[in-house]
């Protein structure tokens, strides 16, 4: 246990310019100038860019989102500095340090690869200008910003887990590997788990990518509803992909142990891409609220501006939720005990490991939980009252049967994603034991991305017309 003499450090203080006490105001002005500057110049591009169709090319895609990472990244130190300098008042909390440490690597590491992205952009343009619009396509200029989003994070991740890592007491006793027990199942049946997980995952990977290929190769699926379900499907084929090899490759190799930064790593990208998948769910019932209930004003509603914003909004919020339990985590001692009873770094398993006080992780769990998974849950429930209030006013066989076609597969995702999670979570007095919990859990992580892709597919008329075209030219061709 911790010991109560021990130090441990509550905060920071940033010593700021070195300017004389007589300079400060000139050089608040100064740099609240600069920062207006920036913030209100590199929207001014956003604005122009996104306003100007003949704009709409690669290089000024990635320009928008070099000025908006600008904003974001001198938004990251520049108000803390201004503040600082007209308070007098240089403390910083411990986790608002390592939080602005965070942010400010990621959107760091974010400039550098986007302008290298624009560099092969005026390579291709200035060496290959016959094959610049066959090579610099949408698909490969959305592939180049999520890997430059990806790699980003995952640089930003592993310094602060590290330097958390070195912030905690030395002669505090902590772990440096968990032990993950797996699945409850016998020895002479991993060899028949094994080869079904691994069908199943494998499952979830070729066809979700198979709906990121037809949406992004049909034009009659470039929709609002069908750019959230291509987001949908690569959010479920990355969050698959945190848990299920690492199960898979323990069933085979018998080699339980994971790190202790390779756990937390997996504990952030966990939540990470759960918040991700309840936020995107939340939108596409937002999308048939809208489709249903104000068919003419839906062109004008769900414009792309809106659709890209809440996919970014999506993101930022599910990367705040998780990068708040991740910081809070690293900050608790686990002394002896390091086995954990699931086939992944769960964060409650986690916490009852832990030998600190978790009062404060545990009201966070419940805070961000309630914005992340029940507000939205609320938000679609309300949005489907509306769609039935709007359906019973104009009672008619044809439109029922259209409501169904619309709103049907969506219905059957957020009825497995909530429901397997609300049976978790809300009705713990079902699942005193742990084998319930790792059941419960391969259902949201392993069977509800898999059988998305099927429902869409089967459910969904575009979904097959779409497919019968890729098979038709391909079997032609």
């Amino acid at each position: 246990m911790r010991r109560e003499n021990q130090s441990r450090v509550s905060q920071f203080l940033l010593l700021g310019l070195p300017i004389l006490p007589e300079q400060q105001g000139a050089f608040f002005a100064l740099f609240l100038g600069m920062y207006l500057t920036t913030v209100l110049g590199n929207l001014l591009i956003v604005l122009l860019i996104r306003l100007d169709s003949r704009l709409h090319t690669p290089m000024y895609f990635f320009l928008s989102h070099l000025a908006l990472t600008d904003v974001s990244f001198s938004s990251v130190t520049v108000p803390k500095m201004l503040i600082n300098m007209h308070t007098q008042d240089q403390s910083i909390p411990y986790a608002g340090c390592v939080t602005q440490m965070f942010f400010f690597i990621f959107f760091g590491c974010i400039d550098n690869l986007l302008l290298t992205a624009m560099a092969y952009d005026r390579y291709v343009a200035i060496c290959h200008p016959l094959h610049y619009t066959t090579i610099m396509r949408e698909e490969l200029c959305m592939f180049l910003l999520a890997a430059s989003w990806l790699l980003s994070c995952a640089s930003a991740l592993s310094h602060t887990l590290l330097l958390a890592q070195l912030m905690r007491p030395e002669n505090q006793s902590r772990v440096s590997q968990f032990l993950l027990l797996g699945l409850p199942i016998l020895p002479e049946q991993q060899g028949v788990f094994f080869a079904l997980f691994l069908g199943m995952y494998l499952t979830t990977v070729l066809g979700n990518l198979l709906i990121v290929l037809l949406i992004r190769l049909d034009s009659r699926l470039h929709t609002p509803m069908y750019f959230f379900l291509s987001h949908l499907a690569l959010t479920d084929v990355s969050f698959s992909s945190v848990t299920v090899p690492k199960m898979l490759m323990d069933m085979q190799t018998k080699y339980r142990s994971i790190p202790y930064v390779g756990c937390i790593s997996q504990m952030y990208f966990f939540i990470f891409f759960t918040d991700l998948d309840s936020f995107l769910i939340t939108s596409m019932a937002y999308d048939r609220y809208v489709a249903i209930c104000h068919p003419l004003h839906y062109t004008t509603i769900m414009r792309e501006e809106l659709c890209v914003l809440s996919v970014i909004i999506s993101w930022f919020l599910s990367c705040a939720s998780s990068l708040s339990h991740t910081l809070l985590l690293t900050r608790l001692s686990f002394c002896a005990a390091n086995t954990v009873p699931h086939f992944f770094c769960d964060l409650g398993a986690l916490l009852k490991l832990s030998c600190s006080d978790i009062f404060l992780n545990e009201l966070v769990m419940f805070t961000v939980g309630v914005v992340v998974i029940t507000l939205p849950f609320i938000c679609i429930l309300v949005s489907y009252g509306y769609i039935g209030s709007a359906i019973l006013r104009v009672p008619s066989t044809k439109g029922i049967c259209k409501a169904l076609s619309t709103c049907g597969s969506h219905l059957s995702v957020v009825s497995l994603y909530y429901g397997a999670i609300f049976g978790q979570y809300l009705f713990p007095t079902l699942s005193h034991s742990i084998d319930k919990d790792i059941i419960v859990a391969l259902m949201y992580t392993v069977v509800t991305p898999m059988l998305n892709p099927f429902i869409y597919s089967l459910r969904n008329r575009d979904m097959k017309e779409a497919l019968g075209k890729l098979l038709s030219r391909t079997f032609f061709s």
